[in-house]
């Protein structure tokens, strides 16, 4: 299982095209440092242990979900080169026959009411106490379950996708408020600030972060979840990445 992932989400591009980004869904997000260096930690006997620049990001990401009301957390991971996370975008008093706005109505796609739990600390929490969980056997079941019932949601996507193609084909890109793009925006933003601020209070012979000299890589990596099925398994795969980090294609 973690041979499809591997590959799958993390170098090519699987964003969706003619898919509204501020839309309520379930987003499966991965963000890397610049050149891949390993600067926001290392792993130890198969647990992420954090840097200090890697303890920043954690403390920055979770403070977007403070400040963001439209935003829950469900799952992440800060690995020494890389950040996982499955955000939700969750916001209230929706027309729920509008397909751009509406978790209910964008391709048969998961429901994300039917996750009322998402996470309240670090991903390293999530995988310390992952034995208490259920086994990833039990994940593979859950997801076996809903395969059928989910297969018609890749076919509606794409019929509905068509539709906003042919009334969006010349619409130029527009970073939307409350949308995964902003988001991501304002957490490298306030992550170069901070770091550049350690720097300087450790007197750091390096150079700062800004639009020339960038911590995270420009772009990142993001895919709408679309069924229970697939839910679960990549939330398995992001609580699993430390343990197998020796395998990561991002190594």
């Amino acid at each position: 299982m973690m041979d499809k992932y591997r590959n799958k989400y993390r170098r090519q591009s699987t964003r969706l095209p003619y898919w509204d980004y501020s839309a309520n869904a379930l987003y499966f997000l991965t963000i890397v440092t610049q050149h891949r260096k390993c600067i926001l930690g290392e792993v130890v006997n198969g647990e992420m242990v954090l840097s200090e620049m890697g303890q920043i990001v954690d403390d920055e990401f979770l403070k977007s979900f403070e400040i963001r009301d439209e935003l829950l957390l469900h799952e992440y991971i800060i690995m020494p080169n890389h950040l996982h996370t499955i955000v939700e975008i969750r916001k209230p008093n929706l027309d729920s026959k509008n397909f751009n706005n509406s978790v209910e109505t964008h391709g048969n796609f998961i429901d994300s009411g039917d996750f009322v739990n998402p996470v309240e600390t670090h991903g390293r929490a999530s995988q310390q106490d992952y034995e208490g969980r259920a086994s990833q056997q039990d994940y593979e079941d859950r997801a076996s379950q809903q395969d059928y019932e989910d297969r018609a949601s890749q076919q509606d996507y794409e019929d509905r996708a068509s539709q906003l193609n042919q009334r969006d084909n010349q619409r130029p890109f527009v970073r939307l408020p409350k949308s995964i793009s902003s988001f991501i925006a304002g957490f490298k933003s306030a992550v170069n600030t901070q770091i550049d601020n350690y720097i300087d209070e450790h007197n750091l012979q390096i150079p700062k972060y800004n639009r020339n000299n960038h911590f995270f890589q420009p772009n990142y990596n993001d895919r709408v979840i679309r069924n229970k099925a697939e839910y679960y398994r990549i939330k398995n795969y992001i609580i699993q990445n430390p343990k197998n980090w020796d395998k990561d294609d991002l190594n």
